[in-house]
């Protein structure tokens, strides 16, 4: 299969020809970016009536896999052991710095070396950096990832969109992006009808493409009109480790520090300190889900000079201590 394989709308194969999937699953790993998936292709094969893709479930040991939410997956192959794929997509989730199996880093780099598309999807991205394959390639990775894979890989800047496809490399945020992924890849080897089909028997309306945004606006999210607001909410989002004053804030909105407060209490019902402890405490929340880090260290990323504030701050809004957020909670 040529490189030729990831430009768009060719069909490179014969419409007889079988294409074979091999998904590794890694502990963990969240049950919704790997359905999206898989369930396109089922879908492309009970739509066309033939086999157009096959699939083999791997786990790093041979062992059945569980997901985030308990669901198993049982594997049909074992790292390491004789397979072959047109694409190798790699589920991950949690928090995806504390897989460090060299053994699979080492197969990745055999199955990409063999011809076999890559794909990361969800937390999968980052085990395909620290197998050396994203070096020189376009990615993306989901947003909550984004921070400790841009930290960890400071050569490799994701992008924030749903998908990227570049050569025989593909990255893919999770969640509802990888039936995205899916029917792109469908469209790009079966032909529009069929990824059209696809889209209406799973009630997918909006055609998302690659270059869509992961998240909803600040306008969408907070549900607020005011520009002065937006800017200072998106400030605030950017400088969660070094909090501004409330005199920089209102600089930055281009209004008095009580204009500001009352704009705040007007639209989001809250002061302005509030609403950015809670920016702050909603971060900090991420990092403790997503990394490895320390209470401490969490605790000095979000502008806390203590960890004992830090962790009243964190207690009376989530009602558990930071030491008690599991990194299993995982939605992506």
């Amino acid at each position: 299969m040529s490189d030729a394989y990831m430009t768009k709308n060719d069909n490179l194969r014969s419409t007889e020809e079988i294409r074979t999937l091999g998904l590794l699953l890694i502990d963990g790993f969240a049950l919704m970016s790997y359905a999206s998936v898989i369930e396109a292709f089922r879908a492309a094969n009970a739509l066309a009536g033939r086999t157009l893709y096959r699939w083999s479930h791997i786990s790093v040991d041979g062992e059945p896999i569980h997901a985030s939410n308990g669901a198993t997956i049982l594997a049909d192959v074992a790292v390491g052991q004789p397979f072959e794929c047109d694409t190798l997509f790699v589920f991950a989730g949690g928090d995806p710095t504390g897989f460090s199996d060299a053994r699979t880093f080492a197969w990745l780099r055999r199955m990409a070396a063999h011809g076999a598309v890559i794909t990361g999807v969800s937390a999968g991205p980052f085990l395909l950096a620290r197998a050396g394959l994203l070096d020189g390639y376009r990615a993306t990775i989901h947003w909550e990832h984004r921070p400790v894979f841009v930290e960890t890989f400071p050569n490799v800047s994701p992008e924030t969109v749903l998908f990227v496809i570049d050569r025989r490399r593909v990255t893919c945020a999770g969640g509802m992006a990888g039936m995205d992924l899916a029917i792109e890849m469908i469209e790009r080897e079966q032909g529009h009808g069929l990824a059209s089909i696809i889209s209406d028997w799973f009630i997918r309306t909006d055609t998302r493409r690659a270059d869509r945004p992961q998240r909803l606006s600040l306008r969408e999210r907070h549900q607020v009109s005011s520009d002065p607001v937006l800017k200072v909410l998106a400030h605030m989002e950017e400088t969660v480790e070094e909090p501004s004053s409330r005199d920089t804030l209102a600089r930055i909105a281009g209004v008095s520090v009580r204009q500001l407060e009352r704009l705040f209490r007007n639209y989001l019902g809250a002061t302005v300190r509030e609403s950015y402890m809670r920016i702050r405490l909603e971060k900090a929340d991420q990092l403790l889900r997503t990394t490895a880090l320390s209470v401490t260290q969490v605790a000095l990323a979000c502008g806390f000079q203590s960890a004992s504030h830090f962790s009243r701050s964190f207690r009376d809004r989530y009602g558990k201590p930071p030491s008690g957020r599991a990194k299993t909670d995982r939605v992506s």
